[in-house]
């Protein structure tokens, strides 16, 4: 009896790892163990984000010089790991190269809750790039070995949290609080341009004492300061708490004392930013408090962000129907069924980006529980954790440079229709009560509300102060600020 041959499938090489041989597609960078979490995670296909992956290269990148110095890695092994990772940096750096990259690091988000099959995914690729590098196939695992010189002195106990904190910082600083900054300078410039237009307050909704615009907008500009300075507490919460160095449960086993302080030495050059090895590796690794603390600024800036929205979009309510006082820019049509309508958009994107972050955070706070997602020497749910952290902060990035874009520096305030409720308003009866007293300007108050006239009409028909004193004491200007009376 002829002997059956097995046909071999030219889209697939065969790898090995600790658990066997494994089938891979032929044309991808990474191996086995990475197919393995393919196979087994087919959950959101969603993989661990770019941000995520660029910092691993980083990482691991930082780590090879570190070795190298400390004596164990060779000089031949350092430069081909240190040429795979710069690759891969610059390659996601790139929007243009970027999805070319990513093809290799397919893990989804939703995998073991330690990274691992991501730190091993890194660890492949950057193994199989070197080996190419080298002259080798793909697979070889040699001059380059995935565990044994990419993972040298690591564990995907303390990358992985170490990544997500790189990449956070990074992120933060050089993309959420550049597009703030933009957002604060614009709302800084309404504030100033706009100091001069006297509204009418609102405090419940109902009419209150006259404000001006500027300063209303100096209080959404000083909202957004304080977004930057929150942004920068954010960072601050996580670049002194590095886990790199504690590997398994964090007694730094496999690895040299020196390890951590030299990579944090070298991110600290490479970023600009102050990272320090955490002093405790027990609590770096088996909490992300850290993470909880800094989403909890990102949450304040998404408040913050929702309140200047929603302010804006209800001065900008009408235009006939509404109080009409601000012009939002038209940016395009607002309805399929209504001819001329235009809705404030912009405003709209930025309160569900409000609402996204909130959501966040309630993820990120859950995520670090004792109980569910941190548990004993280790949290169990940080691709999940890396994955909300760095869209809160894409979000709030995008979002703010599109509203200061968009929709702040197109405001335009309609001066007469704010005039006309300045004077309409029985609020500035408030002046009269220094003056004549509390309860007789309440009176006037009501007795203008029945009558339909305004405060001054009221006053002049009815003797209530010589004409020069009721001009100086109903001047709006001079109700914007304290004054003595």
């Amino acid at each position: 009896m002829a002997t059956k041959k097995t046909t071999r499938n030219p889209r697939m090489r065969s790898e090995h790892d600790s658990m066997g041989e494994m089938q891979v597609p032929a044309d991808v960078l990474y191996g086995a163990s990475t197919q393995r979490a393919v196979l087994n995670f087919p959950i959101s296909s969603r993989p661990v984000g770019w941000e995520m992956i660029r910092a691993f290269a980083r990482l691991k990148r930082s780590a090879a010089y570190a070795n190298r110095e400390l004596g164990k890695l060779d000089a031949r092994r350092t430069k081909l790991i240190v040429a795979a990772c710069t690759e891969i940096m610059t390659a996601l750096t790139d929007p243009a190269t970027r999805a070319g990259m990513m093809r290799h690091f397919p893990v989804d988000t939703y995998q073991t809750g330690s990274g691992t099959s991501t730190n091993m995914n890194v660890n492949e690729v950057i193994s199989n790039m070197a080996c190419k590098a080298a002259g080798k196939r793909i697979g070889a695992q040699d001059p380059v070995h995935p565990n044994d010189h990419v993972n040298m002195g690591q564990s995907s106990n303390d990358t992985f949290p170490t990544v997500m904190q790189v990449a956070a910082a990074v992120h933060m600083k050089g993309v959420m609080i550049p597009s703030l900054q933009k957002l604060a300078r614009a709302l800084h410039s309404k504030a100033k341009a706009f100091d001069g237009i006297v509204k009418i307050g609102r405090t419940h909704l109902q009419d209150a004492t006259p404000i001006r615009l500027g300063q209303e907008f100096s209080g959404f500009a000083s909202q957004i300061d304080n977004a930057v300075a929150r942004a920068k507490l954010a960072i601050d919460a996580i670049t002194p708490h590095l886990p790199i160095g504690g590997t398994a449960v964090g007694t730094g086993i496999n690895t040299d004392p020196k390890f951590a302080s030299l990579i944090a030495k070298r991110l600290t050059k490479e970023t600009g930013m102050r990272f320090r090895e955490a002093k405790n590796h027990f609590e770096a690794q088996a909490t992300r408090d850290c993470m909880v603390e800094a989403h909890g600024h990102l949450r304040t800036i998404g408040v913050s962000l929702s309140k200047i929205a929603s302010d804006i979009r209800f001065m900008g309510c009408g235009p006939r129907c509404g109080i009409h006082e601000l012009e939002l820019p038209a940016v395009q049509p607002g309805s399929s069924i209504m001819p001329g309508k235009v809705n404030p958009v912009m405003v709209e994107s930025v309160m569900q980006v409000a609402m996204k972050v909130a959501g966040n955070d309630v993820t990120i706070g859950i995520a670090g529980m004792g109980g569910t997602g941190s548990l004993m020497e280790l949290n169990l749910a940080m691709p999940l954790l890396a994955e909300t952290v760095l869209e809160s902060i894409a979000l709030i990035g995008n979002v703010s440079a599109v509203f200061s874009d968009k929709c702040v520096k197109g405001l335009k305030p309609n001066r007469k229709e704010i005039a006309a409720t300045v004077e309409r308003s029985l609020m500035l009866g408030t002046t009269l009560a220094p003056v004549i007293g509390y309860n007789e300007a309440s009176k006037i108050a009501k007795a203008c509300f029945k009558s339909g006239q305004t405060i001054r009409e009221y006053c002049i028909e009815h003797e209530v102060l010589p004409a020069d004193e009721l001009d100086k004491v109903l001047n709006v200007i001079e109700m914007t600020h304290p004054h003595t009376t």
